[in-house]
């Protein structure tokens, strides 16, 4: 009699030819693009700047270029569509190995704080006359900030909450732009390191509170004890205590 390890083997073999089989009879169809630069700032004072979408497959192929306003809330990104910042052209088609050049123009610029918006590029899926045939499309958020007239840092705080066995690392950016925030850590004073949630954009627009969930494992950190912050932003590597507050 086969053994368990022989009929697993056995049966892997045929999943994975399955697999095969099934790849074989569903083609993929899929451009390459590329889009540069990948984060655009506008200077103070600046009014239009450009964007470069790059066909790199073998077809040509179509994309349509929008323009939202970016704000944040609730710890989720939110998109608004807007007319102060114009794509000319919002529709194109391209060559194989051609460089189509996007115009960007902004209405108004801002005053006192940076406006920040993101620019959605999505190709347009080609039709297709072979059945079983699946076009796979792409779709490019490039973000767009938009520098003030005055003077704008960042200006980030940091404080701990609790909120019954629930912990949270609270950021609040009071200046008046942007940071962005990677390899955020929390470690108690015996040397434990705690886990943060990782689904938050490292983006923390002005004027934004962004929260990170903490995750003990272990014995829950005590209230009255600080805890170690470190991360790289784009402002400095951060490396201060960070206090708890009562929760709101």
């Amino acid at each position: 009699m086969p053994s368990n390890k022989c009929l697993l083997m056995a049966a892997s073999r045929i999943l994975a030819a399955i697999f095969l089989f099934l790849l074989a009879e569903t083609p993929v169809s899929a451009q390459a693009l590329s889009v540069a630069p990948v984060n655009i700032v506008i200077s103070p004072g600046q009014r239009a700047t450009t964007l470069s979408v790059t066909n790199q497959g073998i077809s040509e192929t179509s994309i349509q270029i929008r323009a939202y306003a970016w704000s944040q809330k609730d710890n989720s990104d939110e998109l608004t569509p807007t007319d102060m910042l114009v794509v000319s052209p919002p529709l194109a088609t391209i060559a194989p190995g051609v460089n189509q050049v996007v115009r960007l123009l902004l209405r108004q610029p801002p005053q006192s704080q940076e406006a920040t918006y993101r620019i959605l590029v999505d190709q347009i899926p080609p039709a297709t006359k072979t059945p079983g045939v699946v076009s796979m499309v792409l779709r490019m958020s490039i973000p767009v900030f938009a520098q003030p007239t005055g003077r704008a840092v960042p200006h980030l705080q940091f404080h701990l909450e609790r909120n019954g066995d629930k912990l949270f690392l609270v950021g609040i950016n009071d200046g008046h732009r942007h940071d962005v925030l990677r390899d955020v850590a929390l470690t108690t004073g015996d040397g434990r390191k705690l886990n943060l949630a990782s689904d938050v954009s490292p983006y923390i627009l002005a004027g934004v509170t962004r929260r990170w969930s903490i995750a003990a494992e272990g014995p829950l950190p005590e209230s009255s004890a600080p805890l170690q912050l470190t991360a790289h932003a784009d402002t400095g590597n951060i490396d201060q205590q960070v206090q708890w507050i009562a929760a709101p």
